[in-house]
């Protein structure tokens, strides 16, 4: 476990100093969970809940960019971090579109803890600093949540 925090935080770390804009963002999301065997604790069929982290932005050329997040994510009894690595696409000067992989370890939930999912999002800015983001995550196995996420993200 302290392993995977390392590697994540030293990872993204590195990945501050060549960035061209890196920032903080968190809010709520929404977990819809599929199951129909396992045991999520005394967590129903939608919760909840909160998460926090940082980002970075890579600017490519031609309104494209690559923005990966390092996340930590509290839903009832599950918590997780999560590190999306995103191909961001501006459709509008603050408009974006961002859709990726999402790399997850589960710190108490699941045997196999280390998760790879999906996600698209929509991001507003609603200025040089301040920006509003709607995402989704998609589970593809039978005991991995489905997650809305809205919140703000702030540049540094």
């Amino acid at each position: 476990m302290r392993k995977v925090v390392f590697i994540v935080g030293f990872l993204f770390s590195i990945s501050i100093v060549f960035a061209q804009d890196f920032g903080i963002k968190g809010g709520l999301n929404f977990t819809f969970f599929k199951v129909t065997q396992g045991d999520f604790g005394t967590t129903p069929d939608t919760e909840v809940g909160f998460y926090g982290g940082v980002f970075a932005d890579f600017k490519i050329d031609n309104g494209f960019h690559i923005q990966p997040e390092v996340l930590y994510k509290g839903v009832g009894d599950l918590e997780f971090i999560n590190a999306p690595i995103y191909l961001k696409y501006d459709i509008y000067e603050s408009f974006h579109i961002l859709v990726g992989p999402s790399l997850n370890y589960f710190f108490d939930i699941f045997s196999n803890k280390f998760k790879v999912r999906a996600d698209v999002s929509l991001d507003y800015d609603f200025s040089s600093a301040l920006s509003m983001h709607m995402k989704y995550t998609i589970g593809f196995e039978e005991l991995s949540p489905n997650i809305i996420f809205l919140g703000l993200g702030y540049r540094l």
